[in-house]
């Protein structure tokens, strides 16, 4: 991606070209009260105003023109995203000054996922001026986040294991001045033996890892960010078919989304104790491969019968959920892509929310509406923790019962979080399947923003 501090730029009444945003049921009055030859660019692109919609009216020589571009739909990021996906290179200014919102989706408008084809489709810069320039940093932040979600999650898994997520938490340690600290392979044993049991049988170049990365003032409160870090998703012996392996590249998503979290935390300076953990996994198959009906203790202590093998995010998460508690987080935040049940019971774009603690979940859902980036409450439903009950051990990784999975994975999470911890989890798809407007098919970061502006409006209040 073009690096987008080059994208938003102050307005210091620099020449530009003007952007007019026409809402379809004004259309009628704006477009009576062109002169001519507008009207007649109008009429020949068939510009109704229509969300999305872009024309360029001509004005009195070659270069001086302007665009036109349909309100979106409701208030949304994506309302310049169409217009920056057709333009020209050159400067542009919103007609009244303040892009507000908009801005990042037209930062976000630039991306591109270019590390196997670099020309393909080369991306010109389309700056965009604002008026409003203390945003401009909390807008560039953003997109720099996004971008980072996007390319981690696009990268395939031969390039993007437990090693490469290391080097992707060890940048932002560099660049931020944090601490971070690796456990790896058999190492994780003794300490993380869910982490381990599932990572074991890949090869040692994708040996298990866990992620943990430290920043900030500790006499601040104390945070943990989780991130779900498989990388490869096999389905281990309980095997996935085909079509449910191809995307598993993405299963690492919730990694992804913590180490976007966390960028956008260190570079806000949020008066926090950050504590990133990601478990960081490939879950492959092998003769050491963990099995269904196997009995794994976790680092908490509690021992957890392998009903499906296919189960293993859960697992991961249990033994990272567990050191959060334990080294004092005043608020843990977690992000996998967990549960095939979440995305039919929401859809692509919504991710699930389950929190034990109704001011977060209620933090979440306003923010998530203020920036455009929704995300819908489920119920931590408890009579549905009977679905995890073993017979021989203190509970199961996988319900037999294919109904409510999303809530049974999130109550087998709730198991490894102190009652008296506000914890937030997001059970997200990570993907888009097709494209929009500044939003490309491919990685995406879903909920991460709606994290960040409760954390900022939290402790930045």
């Amino acid at each position: 991606m073009i690096d987008p501090t080059r994208l938003l730029m102050p307005d210091h009444g620099q020449d530009a070209i003007e952007i007019e945003i026409v809402a379809k049921d004004d259309f009628e009055i704006w477009f009576k009260a062109l002169p001519v030859r507008e009207r007649t660019a109008v009429a020949v692109h068939q510009f109704k105003a229509s969300s999305g919609d872009v024309v360029q009216l001509p004005g009195d020589g070659p270069e001086h023109w302007r665009l036109a571009v349909g309100a979106p739909d409701g208030a949304s990021i994506w309302g310049l995203a169409s217009a920056c996906n057709t333009v020209p290179p050159g400067i542009y200014r919103l007609k009244g000054g303040d892009p507000g919102p908009m801005a990042l989706g037209w930062l976000l408008a630039h991306y591109r996922f270019d590390r196997y084809t670099p020309a393909a489709d080369p991306v010109s810069e389309r700056i965009l001026l604002t008026p409003n320039i203390a945003v401009i940093s909390q807008h560039i932040n953003a997109a720099h986040a996004t971008a980072l979600v996007r390319d981690l999650v696009n990268t395939p898994a031969a390039d993007m294991g437990p090693s490469e997520l290391e080097d992707a938490a060890a940048h932002l340690a560099e660049q931020f001045d944090a601490v971070l600290t690796l456990t790896k392979g058999d190492a994780l044993a003794a300490g993380y033996p869910l982490i381990h049991a599932v990572g074991k049988a890949a090869a040692r170049s994708h040996a298990p890892s866990l992620i943990e990365l430290e920043w900030g003032n500790p006499a601040h409160p104390r945070i943990a960010v989780v991130g779900k870090g498989v990388c490869f998703d096999s389905g281990g012996l309980d095997i996935k078919p085909a079509s449910g392996m191809r995307l598993m590249k993405k299963d690492m998503g919730g990694a992804a989304h913590a180490l976007g979290l966390a960028r956008m935390i260190m570079a806000a300076g949020l008066p926090v104790r950050l504590h990133m953990i990601i478990p960081a996994v490939e879950n492959a198959i092998a003769g050491n491969a963990f099995r269904p009906g196997d009995i794994l203790t976790s680092r908490q202590g509690l021992t957890v019968e392998i009903d499906n093998t296919d189960a293993e995010g859960r697992l991961v998460l249990a033994d990272a959920l567990t050191k959060a508690c334990e080294t004092g987080a005043s608020l843990i935040v977690d992000f996998a892509t967990l549960t095939g049940a979440a995305r039919v019971a929401l859809g692509p774009d919504l991710p699930a929310l389950f929190a034990n603690d109704d001011a977060l979940a209620d933090d979440l859902l306003n923010a998530g509406l203020a920036e455009d980036d929704p995300v819908w409450r489920m119920p931590l439903w408890k009579p549905y923790a009977d679905m995890l009950k073993s017979d021989i051990a203190d509970l199961v990784n996988s319900a037999e019962s294919g109904m409510a999975g999303a809530t049974t994975a999130a109550l087998f999470l709730q198991k490894f979080v102190a009652d008296d911890i506000p914890w937030a989890h997001f059970d997200t798809f990570a993907w888009r399947s097709s494209s929009k407007a500044g939003r490309p098919k491919g990685g995406e970061a879903l909920g991460m923003r709606a994290a960040f502006v409760m954390l900022k409006n939290r402790y930045l209040a």
